[in-house]
């Protein structure tokens, strides 16, 4: 994540859908921004939306009001701008910048790992989603992405966690369904779902005691946010074999 996404629309679908969970009972949550350093580029830009509430408001009126408010309000965007808003209800945040030096990874992993205890729903918002091959802690770009051991570890501690991941340029479903499957095998969750939107999937693994809130969200999503956040139906699909890779 970088202070210059925030706000934008891609932003307004990821907090709708976490006071979606956070509203069908998935208790506490931790927010572990994974910032990385703002690069100038034009990307976070997409907030003509914010002018439009005809089309986007109905979605999630206080969200929305909330978010045009703060936009308004600051100088620059920024991610702490949420933290005080109250958008994000029984929420903490971990808000330490992510490096791609190995040392640097192994303190901010330890960080976020204390930040996460007694938590019940962590949320993992890297620029790009989960590692690549070519992108594994310690090279450069790591910071980009969150670990599988990571993953591995929050839900060992009894946490469910949710993973924002970006969609390269290969067909989404395919993609998706591969995820889900991967996500399954590190973790051994037997409840998982992938909440697709127009550039972004979020990939959940859940606490077997978050199971009903799990079914809640999907009906919620689909009542509410139409096609902006998509349930794609993954929940509990049977895992791919051993070495699948997807279309």
């Amino acid at each position: 994540m970088k202070d210059q996404y925030f706000g934008d629309s891609n932003d307004y679908r990821k907090y709708g859908l976490l006071r979606a969970l956070q509203s069908k009972g998935h208790g506490t949550l931790l927010v572990a921004w994974m910032l990385t350093p703002d690069d100038g580029s034009r990307d976070g830009g997409s907030r003509s939306y914010l002018r439009d509430p005809t089309t986007w408001e109905r979605y999630d009126p206080e969200l929305f009001a909330g978010l045009a408010h703060l936009l308004r309000s600051a100088p620059t965007p920024k991610v702490s701008l949420i933290e005080a808003a109250g958008l994000l209800s029984n929420t903490s945040y971990y808000s330490d910048v992510v490096q791609d030096r190995r040392d640097c990874r192994d303190a901010w992993r330890q960080g976020m790992f204390d930040a996460a205890r007694n938590v019940d729903l962590v949320f993992l918002d890297p620029d790009n989603g989960i590692e690549v091959p070519s992108k594994q802690v310690g090279r450069k770009g790591s910071s980009k992405y969150v670990a599988w051991h990571e993953i591995e570890v929050l839900w060992a501690a009894g946490c469910s966690v949710l993973i924002y991941q970006h969609f390269p340029r290969k067909p989404h479903k395919a993609f998706a369904e591969r995820m889900v499957s991967e996500l399954r095998r590190h973790t051994g969750a037997c409840v998982t779902e992938a909440f697709r939107t127009r550039h972004v999937l979020f990939l959940l693994a859940a606490q077997e005691r978050h199971e009903p809130g799990v079914r809640d969200v999907i009906a919620l999503l689909k009542e509410r946010w139409n096609s902006q956040i998509e349930p794609m139906g993954l929940a509990n699909k049977p895992l791919q074999p051993p070495g699948f890779a997807g279309g």
